[in-house]
């Protein structure tokens, strides 16, 4: 493929994704095929001779579409939203034209740079303190991960070295395996202090937790992984409260934030926490202004070594949608999950299960977790909407997130139409079964 193919097939391309989302809301959201689907379909070695884009294309539609959950349809109310847009799209068209592995300030300085910026401009919509930023002379700074695990996992890492060389500072006879056998980590069954929880979306009070970790001098993660988006708007900000105890921060701007996946954003209040605990500097990847603090290389923040010029995804999203489009889009969101609350409200069948503060819905049928099991299975199966469950104080409940971009109130509306009627159908059947064993 020579430039002007690319140029005509891109345009192709750029039309069959066009196609794609605008029709999303026609094809069946959660696929009809079994473990292994796919295998027979394409042959068990790689062509030797080229096929034609119109040939992959035309298989891209046969074999690959019927094999997939669509995340971004208007009836996808599953896990958490995973987020979508045509300005983070084109970005990453560009990032991969640029093609840099941004290892390094000198492998491709603006790759480090606009990171380094744009995690600033986004700890300012958070109202970050400004500790957490890196600005032109600041300790703290951010970093983008590949995901909130990863992000948890540097932070425990960096915990644990900083910690370990802290205490062989104060004994310098104490070995590093005898430090190891003692650090404990403290968790909950979120697992670490968490805005937003994946089951519930309810969050740990920071102003309780905070105070103890620094009084007791213990690294602090927090985890905001899907509710740090809505931190951006000034009426959900105060369930960042508390930060400022936190010596590292993570939420994903590719969950609620417009960025498609990955971007996780990560600060810290001191880089050389990370830097001092993950610092690789061979002599070929050593430059002269690695040592001049005006720059950060970003291989010293994170487990890989190589990195993609993520930040452009953020900076087209920031600049094309602005602060307030961005907020208008967590709101309307937020407000759609309180709809569908209001539904479940009016029927005496149901329950709300948790507080909705954001765009998730944790409900279920009043009676016994089998029944719920039993209703989560029908939904599924009919595959007109698709929901996953959680447990919640022990009952099995049914999660209902507000996800997709072209999600507006007639989809909400019609998914719980759906959802009340197979209600009615399983209640109807086990009345008959009760009936038939008395």
């Amino acid at each position: 493929m020579n430039a002007s193919d690319f140029r005509r097939r891109g345009k192709e391309m750029v039309d069959y994704v066009a196609d794609y989302l605008e029709g999303i809301e026609g094809r069946q959201v959660y696929p009809d095929v079994q473990p292994g689907y796919l295998r027979p379909l394409i042959p068990a070695t790689a062509p030797q001779e080229p096929d034609t884009f119109e040939d992959i294309l035309q298989d891209v539609e046969k074999i690959i579409m019927p094999g997939v959950t669509h995340w971004h349809s208007p009836y996808f109310f599953a896990y958490f939203p995973t987020a979508s847009s045509y300005p983070a799209m084109l970005a990453d068209m560009l990032c991969g034209a640029i093609g840099c592995i941004g290892f390094s300030w000198a492998a491709s300085p603006a790759c480090t740079e606009l990171e380094t910026v744009m995690m600033d401009w986004l700890g300012k919509m958070l109202q970050l303190p400004e500790a957490f930023l890196a600005g032109e002379a600041g300790e703290g700074g951010g970093v983008i991960q590949g995901s909130a695990s990863e992000a948890t996992l540097v932070a425990l890492l960096a915990a644990r070295t900083k910690v370990t060389r802290r205490l062989q500072a104060a004994s310098p006879g104490l070995t590093q395996a005898a430090v190891l056998e003692k650090l404990v980590a403290y968790a909950s069954d979120q697992v670490v202090a968490t805005l937003g929880t994946t089951s519930c979306c309810s969050f740990d009070n920071l102003l309780e937790v905070g105070p103890i970790c620094h009084e007791e001098d213990i690294w602090l993660h927090v985890d905001a992984a899907y509710a740090g988006s809505a931190f951006i708007c000034p009426e959900f900000r105060h369930l960042l409260n508390g930060v400022e105890f936190a010596d590292s921060f993570n939420f994903n701007p590719h969950k609620w934030l417009l960025v498609n996946f990955d971007c996780s954003a990560m600060w810290v209040k001191r880089r050389t926490d990370l830097t001092g605990a993950f610092k690789l500097d061979p002599v070929y990847l050593k430059h002269s202004h690695q040592d001049s603090g005006l720059i950060t290389d970003y291989r010293h923040w994170q487990l890989p070594l190589g990195r993609r010029f993520r930040s452009l995804k953020m900076w087209f999203v920031f600049r094309m949608y602005g602060v307030k489009g961005l907020q208008a889009y967590i709101r309307k969101h937020v407000q759609l999950s309180h709809e569908f609350e209001a539904f479940v409200l009016q029927d005496p069948r149901f329950e709300v299960c948790a507080e909705v503060t954001l765009g998730l819905v944790c409900f279920r049928l009043k009676g016994s977790d089998g029944l719920n099991e039993a209703l989560l299975e029908r939904i599924n199966s009919a595959r007109k909407i698709h929901l996953v469950p959680c447990r919640l104080r022990g009952q099995f409940v049914l999660r209902f997130a507000i996800c997709s971009r072209k999600v507006e109130s007639g989809h909400v509306r019609l998914a719980w139409e759906h959802i009340r009627g197979l209600a009615a159908e399983l209640l109807a059947a086990e009345e008959g079964k009760a009936e038939i064993k008395s």
